[in-house]
């Protein structure tokens, strides 16, 4: 039998963090308050997401305390041109996480957050950023999606992975929502210092994609294939010398 604690209401509202016991999508709760005036930091969470957006408009659903599922308002400094750096900081901030828990998280460019299985790396948390307008300026809403707790039948699809299926352990979710959003806000401090030449060389340490032969689809059914060798200072992969940005990319796959 599954055993599902909730989250800790008394901690989270410490840190200011509102909790629902369901919602449709915290994104758009969150992206509605950021239009109302919201400040930057507003945390929403839930125990289960029914109507989530991932990317490419994927829909993220999770059972009742089975994963993290929180969306958070930035409204950054820095110019639009390095907002590029916010899903792969935000991935950075999911496996700083998941290794200050003792997880051996990894990340595929650009935010896919991996974790070793029998199999391979698999899956296991989902990163939208959406760029909003609002009556004081842009602002960003940064979703993410965590599988903690799901058993391999609760999984969208067999290359996902949660970290009790990966690691046979059951984390404390309250622990861990705490830790990610201290990895998130040291490195949108990072980001928005430097626009990210602070976080470019943490976030190489953790791609396992470099050094891979990856096939890159790209809209209009076009393809790149080569060797991934770096991430460049704007934070696109360079592949075979051609710098490809995190937008334009449907999948990154191993050759062959």
């Amino acid at each position: 039998m599954l055993v599902r604690p909730h989250l800790d209401p008394t901690r989270l509202a410490e840190l200011g963090i509102e909790l629902l016991p369901e919602a449709p999508s915290t994104n758009a709760l969150v992206t509605g308050r950021a239009r109302a005036g919201a400040p930057e930091w507003l945390v929403v969470a839930t125990e289960h997401q029914t109507a989530g957006r991932g990317r490419l408009d994927r829909v993220w659903e999770t059972p009742d305390r089975a994963a993290l599922t929180f969306s958070t308002l930035l409204r950054p400094t820095p110019p639009v041109g390095d907002w590029p750096w916010l899903p792969l900081l935000a991935g950075l901030a999911v496996v700083g996480a998941l290794r200050d828990h003792r997880v051996p998280a990894a990340l595929k460019w650009p935010n896919d957050v991996m974790l070793p299985g029998p199999d391979g790396e698999a899956k296991t948390a989902g990163i939208l950023v959406e760029r909003i307008d609002t009556p004081t300026g842009s602002a960003a809403v940064l979703g993410i999606g965590l599988n903690v707790h799901q058993s391999a039948e609760e999984l969208p699809v067999a290359t996902a992975t949660s970290v009790r299926l990966a690691t046979g352990r059951d984390l404390d979710r309250t622990a861990l929502l705490e830790s990610l959003l201290a990895q998130l806000r040291q490195w949108y401090a990072a980001w928005s210092a430097d626009g990210g030449a602070g976080l470019r060389a943490a976030y190489v340490e953790a791609c396992v994609t470099l050094g891979r032969d990856v096939r890159v689809a790209l809209p209009g059914g076009r393809e790149l294939t080569g060797r991934a060798t770096d991430v460049d200072a704007g934070g696109r992969l360079v592949v075979g010398g051609t710098a490809v940005a995190a937008g334009d990319v449907v999948h990154v796959r191993p050759v062959g």
